[in-house]
């Protein structure tokens, strides 16, 4: 896969352009440092990922993406940052972006970032997710209903929409529609974060009878 990256920090790039090099199926195609200079790299050569830090100096790094768009770019672009900013991961969220990565992370971590979001998929650093998650215990749960309270329960043992239906003797239309309510008001993405937040998270008030 062709890949850009974007940092106002030479030794930054240089040492993401290192370890990206090693992988036999990862190539760096261009590096920069400026808005400008990225979004003419990304229309002249394509790349599949673009990893492109938040903060550019004066400069955001959302502007790249959305700049990108407009232009009809089908590049997928990962934020890679050192900002711990909640409202920063939003903020990203908000652009759509596919992936977002604190620039602490290991460097297995972000080869293996790279290869889901090449692959169509997204991936959030595990920190956000786990401020998110404690977020949600401090209130968002309270919303859900008896009903998907179990439902929730049950997608954290990983069975499948027809599995959770009977085993609650309900319709598989009417899990579907639990499900979607659930990630709505707990601000989750999908069952897979669902999951999470329930082996995660201590459900205190969980009270489930089989």
């Amino acid at each position: 896969m062709r890949i850009i990256i974007v940092d106002d920090h030479p030794l930054v790039r240089q040492g993401l352009a290192l370890v990206l090099k090693m992988e036999e199926d990862m190539e760096v195609v261009g590096e920069c440092a400026c808005i400008d200079e990225a979004v003419s790299m990304i229309g002249s050569k394509k790349p599949d990922v673009a990893l492109i830090d938040l903060k550019l100096g004066r400069e955001c790094g959302l502007d790249i993406v959305n700049a990108a768009r407009e232009n009809g770019s089908s590049t997928r672009f990962i934020i890679l940052t050192s900002s711990t900013s909640y409202e920063d991961f939003l903020m990203a969220k908000k652009c759509n972006v596919e992936g977002y990565i604190l620039k602490e992370a290991l460097p297995e971590e972000l080869l293996y970032a790279i290869r889901l979001v090449n692959c169509g998929r997204r991936y959030f650093d595990p920190q956000l997710l786990e401020y998110k998650l404690r977020q949600n215990e401090n209130g968002f749960y309270e919303q859900l209903t008896p009903r998907e309270r179990e439902v929730l329960y049950e997608l954290g043992r990983g069975l499948s929409n027809q599995q959770i239906a009977q085993k609650l003797f309900i319709a598989e239309s009417t899990v579907k529609k639990h499900v979607g309510q659930i990630l709505a008001k707990l601000g989750l993405q999908d069952r897979t974060q669902a999951a999470l937040y329930v082996n995660n998270v201590e459900l205190k008030h969980i009270h489930y009878t089989t």
